[in-house]
């Protein structure tokens, strides 16, 4: 696996634990979608007219109980669920449609309910909001979900491996030390129109695209002109210097038949310095790189659109309060808002097209305090301890990819806001298709071009 976001993990976990000899390659960069996704499990609400999104996300929120179980430790998992949430009544009741539709093939949503005093449930949240409860959503800590699976993985048998990975034309992996300029994701136009949104027709509950600058404000930076620098920041305490960093592979993986390698002949080949270079042998390899992943497929003659969308996300905590139960706020627009252990209170994201650029900036902040504050007027004393950045993968045509794109090289990602929901489900699939194993799901939807 080069790198090892949860999908990453996920897939290690799987394959491990049928015996299979498994290198995770890490990069360790910041902008990693998984380390700054905020944990939100309610995939009933989003893809009305996308079966194919739909069916990925509902199977892999179905499997978290068992997930959880397996892993035997606190992942963050916890049915807490979901407040729907809308200024005007009228705008939920193509939400209540769809999930009353949705309820008999996913009774684990739980009977949804009007609530009346939203406030009772999330004492910040504006009193003049109207609410549908929706019972069965969760959250989850995603970096916890990603380290439980990455250390089982590794208690089964397999190796880690930090540095930067690549992949010759033929599918052999190469990894040497990872540099700070390893990490610049190339920088990518804006995807087409057409393929900005996460489903076609009707609109998910959740926003799934960049909105356009509002008038009265400028607008972002222009897409695919900033690659990652000194000053861009991935996960940054408040009053702590990050240091140098950039965003990198997320998530890949390499089934061994033997590990190690000499590493210079190859090196050759692709115009690399061959003393910097190290090959890992392989049977097969698992390309799970997020946002990445068209460029480390690059070298193989495939073409896989997927791009970076930017997300920044505040924590915040009320000193003194229990926030370990309170629901997740989903409004129609704007930001999202849920409760964790810790008096912590989680309120993002921003959606934004803009190149491989990790970086929290004044404008995101003030987009998602704004807005957060709109919904819950309650948190303006919470204090701001934390703010995280991640590059979501956006597959432009339309669903995932989970499939072959040569007979040695497999590949996983475009999950987008999805990846904590699907992530573990979309690593067992991809790994069970390199085991030849029957997919639980018909993964033909998923497959990548040609």
């Amino acid at each position: 696996m080069i790198g090892s976001g949860i999908v990453g993990a996920a897939a290690a976990y799987h394959l491990s634990g049928h015996g299979v000899s498994v290198t995770v390659i890490d990069g360790g960069y910041r902008g990693e979608a998984t380390q700054a996704g905020a944990g939100i499990v309610c995939p009933w609400v989003d893809h009305p007219d996308d079966e194919d999104w739909y069916q990925l996300t509902r199977e892999g929120a179905r499997r978290y109980p068992e997930l959880v179980g397996a892993l035997g430790e606190d992942i963050g998992y916890a049915q807490v669920g979901a407040l729907l949430v809308s200024e005007e009544p009228a705008e939920l009741e193509p939400v209540r449609a769809l999930l009353a539709r949705r309820y008999a093939e996913a009774p684990e949503m739980g009977v949804v309910s009007d609530v009346t005093a939203p406030s009772a449930l999330f004492p910040p949240i504006a009193e003049d909001l109207s609410a549908l409860l929706v019972p069965g959503a969760a959250r989850v800590d995603g970096r916890a979900v990603r380290d439980a699976l990455l250390g089982a993985a590794l208690r089964q048998g397999a190796e880690l491996r930090t540095g930067t990975a690549t992949i010759t034309p033929d599918g052999q992996v190469l990894v040497r030390a990872a540099r700070e300029a390893d990490a610049r994701g190339r920088s990518l136009s804006p995807p087409p129109p057409e393929a900005r949104g996460t489903t076609g027709g009707r609109p998910s509950w959740r926003q799934g695209a960049p909105e356009p600058p509002s008038p009265e404000r400028p607008g972002r930076e222009p897409a695919g002109e900033h690659t990652t620098g000194p000053e861009d920041a991935g996960t940054r305490p408040l009053g702590e210097d990050a240091g140098p960093h950039g965003a990198g592979v997320e998530e890949a993986a390499v089934v061994e038949s033997e590990a190690g390698g000499e590493g210079v002949a190859a090196g050759k080949e692709i115009g690399v310095a061959e003393e910097s270079w190290a090959v890992v042998e392989a049977d097969a390899v698992i390309v799970a790189a997020g946002a990445w992943t068209g460029e480390v497929c690059r070298p193989l003659g495939v073409e896989l659109p997927v791009f970076p969308r930017r997300g920044q996300i505040v924590h915040a905590t009320l000193d003194g309060v229990d926030t370990a139960w309170w629901p997740i706020v989903l409004p129609r627009s704007g930001p999202y808002l849920l409760g964790f252990p810790g008096s912590r209170v989680v309120v993002g994201a921003t959606v934004e097209d803009v190149g491989f650029a990790p970086r929290v900036t004044m404008g995101g902040l003030e987009e998602v305090l704004q807005a957060g504050l709109r919904v819950a007027p309650g948190l303006f004393g919470a204090t701001v301890t934390e703010t995280r950045v991640g590059l979501r993968p956006v597959y432009a045509p339309g669903p995932p990819l989970i499939g072959r794109v040569t007979d040695r090289v497999a590949v996983a990602t475009g999950l987008s806001a999805y990846g904590l929901t699907a992530g573990p489900l979309t690593g067992s699939l991809v790994a069970g298709l390199v085991l030849g194993e029957e997919p639980p799901i018909d993964l033909t939807p998923y497959g990548p071009p040609g």
